[in-house]
């Protein structure tokens, strides 16, 4: 299945736990929900994938801990914030980097229509990152 692909179903999946659920939980909430959501679809996924890093030649086994790796390829973060800012973009790329994916979600519960809240985050090694709507894929 290719990027494109799965981050239509994620958005898919991701917009039915919004609407059953509404804005205002715990992150946690969501995430228990999605990866049901996932499941229910038959969508492959890991959950709370723990990575290392090095730094100047020492291992440091716990550098970040992803929501959602989603296909072996998509990796998928979760937020409850008034607004996604910079910093939450920037992580989901160190994310990409760290783990050597190139498609990134960023998903922010907290809005009143889900489409307002989702970030695609591209790490194309070869041209310059870019931070985009998601919505450049269709919704269904």
């Amino acid at each position: 299945m290719r990027e494109n692909e799965i981050t239509e179903q994620i958005i898919g999946a991701a917009i039915d736990v919004h609407r059953e659920l509404g804005p205002g939980l715990l992150e946690t909430v969501y995430h228990q929900c999605l990866a049901h959501e996932f499941g229910l679809r038959g969508i492959k996924y890991d959950s709370e994938l723990v990575f290392g890093a090095r730094y100047k030649g020492k291992s440091i086994p716990s550098a970040f801990r992803m929501d959602f790796l989603v296909c072996d390829s998509v990796v998928v973060e979760l937020k409850v914030v008034e607004n996604i800012l910079p910093v939450h973009s920037a992580q989901l790329l160190s994310y990409l980097r760290l783990s050597s994916k190139e498609i990134g979600l960023l998903i922010n519960f907290n809005v009143p229509v889900l489409k307002q809240g989702i970030k695609r985050v591209v790490n194309n090694k070869q041209q310059k990152t870019s931070v985009t709507s998601a919505f450049s894929v269709p919704l269904r």
